[in-house]
């Protein structure tokens, strides 16, 4: 092949990188969905390819003597054919204020026997402690009967539409599949930041007339003549 035929338009060559972060992506994610994948950054390096994987619990990720991200590297490197490829493993900062970790662990305990209306309140007191400003759960499926509905279960202050509810409002969803079918968990959260339409009015500064000024300093030097 000649080298004029390797050689891509540059848009060609963007499109292939954001194909394969995104397989990369949707790899880890299939692969690590029971051991607590959250989400993870792909980077391009003079020495090849580094993956940052955010976990709850990054022990289960990394496990005994780094065996699972070796296997990982390996799998990467043969079947998405990524160059020289090296993960790295870190927790995820307040846990209780990611809506996917948030909504795996309600289908977590729905597939443990725990009923949906304890498992989304406990999720709602979860949300809340972490100093979320507000948070809103909906789950649905056949929760009561044969018919599919649904629940919702809101505390503080959520954003429904807006420049804040895209850029501020965090959201997932999740499904969990049961004995009685599929249920879908939908979980939005609102971290604690000070939103578009807050403001401050800042007290105006009290400015001291110039005679009043000047009266001062005529009595301290007074007072200091005296004193002298």
């Amino acid at each position: 092949m000649s080298i004029q035929q390797k050689r891509l338009p540059v848009y060609k060559k963007i499109l292939q990188d954001k194909v394969k972060e995104w397989m990369i992506k949707e790899f880890l994610n299939y692969r690590l969905a029971k051991q607590g994948y959250v989400d993870s950054d792909v980077m391009r390096t003079p020495l090849g390819t580094r993956v940052i994987i955010y976990a709850e619990r990054p022990n289960r990720i990394i496990g005994r003597k780094g065996l699972i991200v070796k296997e990982l590297q390996e799998l990467l490197s043969k079947k998405l054919n990524v160059e020289n490829p090296v993960i790295d493993v870190t927790p995820v900062q307040n846990p209780e204020l990611n809506p996917k970790i948030i909504a795996n662990r309600i289908a977590w305990a729905m597939t443990k026997g725990v009923k949906f209306r304890r498992a989304g309140m406990i999720a709602i007191r979860q949300i809340m402690d972490g100093g979320a400003r507000g948070a809103e759960i909906t789950i649905s499926g056949k929760l009561t009967s044969e018919r599919a509905r649904f629940e919702k279960y809101v505390f503080g202050t959520i954003y429904k539409n807006g420049y804040d509810s895209k850029s501020k409002v965090q959201r997932f969803v999740g499904q969990v599949l049961l004995k009685p079918g599929l249920y879908g968990i939908e979980v939005r959260i609102l971290p604690p930041v000070k939103a578009s339409d807050e403001f401050t009015i800042k007290p105006p500064a009290r400015e001291v007339p110039a005679e009043v000024q000047g009266v001062s300093t005529e009595g301290g030097s007074g007072g200091e003549q005296a004193k002298a």
